[in-house]
């Protein structure tokens, strides 16, 4: 465990509540960008970033793990997993969203990027959210496991609760898709001239 997890634990547990700030803070960026992908959207990520510390809190006195991190990932994923079937029948993108009108498709995360921001790295990036979103649950957990927390595979095996080989495999399988979905739109932009 990292040291300065591990004195912030302590601390935590001898009643310094700031110790918790300090580790929330720490660990807000990835947990919340992880969350963020698989959830329904901004208001839902953070109810789950919050269940998540909730969770997290609730069993502090226990936590024995070596890596804070990876133990919150595991949180998330769980709750994650249990919303995914508590969840209705999945709809089409183009399908309203709410009372307002809006397809979901138009509401997927970056789509409020400004016209120049589109450009270069974060268009391709936008493509790449989007092509993941499309994956099985597993291959994009792992995938945004690995490329936005940078997890081990022995960690996201753990979270995943699954055989190294099988989270390697399930990362194989998603790059393979995304690289043939994107090389498919490229070819596509290319034959209308764009």
């Amino acid at each position: 465990m990292d040291q300065d997890d591990a004195i912030l634990l302590v601390a935590y547990r001898n009643g310094d509540t700031e110790a918790l700030g300090e580790l929330v803070e720490r660990y807000k960026g990835p947990l919340f960008g992880f969350i963020y992908k698989f959830s329904e959207g901004r208001e839902d990520a953070d109810e789950v970033f919050q269940e998540v510390w909730v969770r997290a809190i609730k069993n502090m006195n226990r936590y024995r793990q070596k890596n804070l991190l990876s133990w919150l990932f595991r949180i998330a994923h769980n709750l994650m997993i249990d919303r995914v079937r508590r969840r209705k029948p999945v709809v089409s993108l183009e399908t309203p969203a709410h009372e307002d009108g809006v397809p979901l498709s138009e509401r997927l995360a970056g789509s409020a990027l400004s016209p120049a921001a589109e450009t270069g790295g974060h268009a391709l990036g936008r493509r790449i959210e989007a092509a993941a979103s499309n994956l099985p649950l597993e291959q994009r957990e792992v995938f945004w496991l690995r490329m936005q927390a940078n997890l081990s595979f022995k960690e996201i095996a753990k979270i995943q609760k699954c055989s190294i080989n099988t989270a390697l495999a399930r990362m194989q399988y998603a790059v393979s898709k995304l690289r043939k979905e994107l090389v498919n739109e490229y070819r596509e932009l290319q034959e209308v001239g764009i």
